[in-house]
């Protein structure tokens, strides 16, 4: 993609512990792109330290990834887990400095902390206090968020980031079919990532045909030959359970024989798929 559109540049700002959601943002920031930047004259950069910073001796380390990379920055989106980063010198973390620097110059702020389990044993203490501290600081200042599951962040982070895409960039955005567009995104379906795995299984191999049963051996899920449900064990089927539910509600699939064992995908669904999954 040739970046000759008005963009804008995503900072993404995260202690060590929290790889799998700087991957996802990244990820999500290229699909709000390939959904919505073709046409619409309007590009997201995402941005991180570890990308968008070169070797300099002109000053502390954070100091010059704050005027070399945050200051171009137009949003920033951090997110904590159990850790709140190393020290700078001026702030606690790299991250707490970025985002002090980035809502002192009176841009958008994104934060997002993980409440997903974790072994105990793995947690600094002293890192995990000074991180509460800093939640507690932020709650005074704003609206944070919070998610338990990576699948969770997922839904709450596209549909924010479409979100304040519109609340806070509207100038970015040329005329108001961008805005009509763009708010589109925003209030699309965002399901979980255990439908959207049944559904292009169900559109690439089950010829759209997704099968059902309910029987002394337990629940089952068949699409195209494969079995998504782990015999015998409940949390499995309660887990496929709620990804067909998730489904029926989004009118994706469809009971083909009102008995709620055979189900085809609709032409709501293939279109999902095919923006989407595909």
């Amino acid at each position: 993609m040739v970046y000759t559109a008005n963009a804008l540049k995503v900072m993404i700002a995260s202690p060590s512990d929290v790889e799998k959601e700087r991957r996802l943002v990244r990820d999500l920031i290229q699909e709000w792109n390939y959904v919505n930047s073709e046409d619409k004259s309007l590009v997201l950069m995402p941005v991180g330290w570890e990308t968008h910073s070169i070797p300099s001796m002109d000053g502390r380390a954070q100091e010059i990834i704050n005027k070399e990379v945050l200051a171009d920055c137009d949003l920033l989106v951090a997110i904590f887990w159990t850790r709140i980063g190393t020290p700078t010198g001026e702030a606690e973390s790299g991250t707490v400095e970025e985002i002090r620097e980035h809502i002192e110059a009176g841009k958008p702020t994104m934060i997002y902390f993980s409440s997903v389990p974790v072994v105990l044993e793995s947690v600094d203490n002293e890192q995990y206090s000074k991180l509460i501290d800093f939640k507690e600081e932020l709650k005074k200042q704003g609206l944070i968020e919070s998610y338990s599951t990576l699948s969770e962040f997922r839904e709450k982070f596209s549909r924010q980031l479409a979100q304040t895409i519109i609340k806070k960039f509207s100038d970015e955005l040329e005329d108001t079919s961008i805005v009509e567009s763009v708010s589109a995104f925003a209030n699309a379906p965002m399901i979980s990532d255990d439908a959207k795995e049944v559904l292009i299984v169900a559109v690439q191999e089950g010829n759209g045909t997704i099968l059902t049963l309910l029987s002394n051996a337990g629940y089952s899920v068949q699409v195209g030959g494969k079995e998504f449900v782990e015999r015998g064990n409940t949390r499995s089927e309660a887990r496929w359970r709620k990804a067909i539910e998730i489904l029926i509600g989004e009118d994706f699939i469809r009971d083909r024989g009102y008995k709620g064992e055979v189900f085809e995908v609709t032409a709501d669904g293939y279109d999902y798929a095919d923006k989407n999954l595909l």
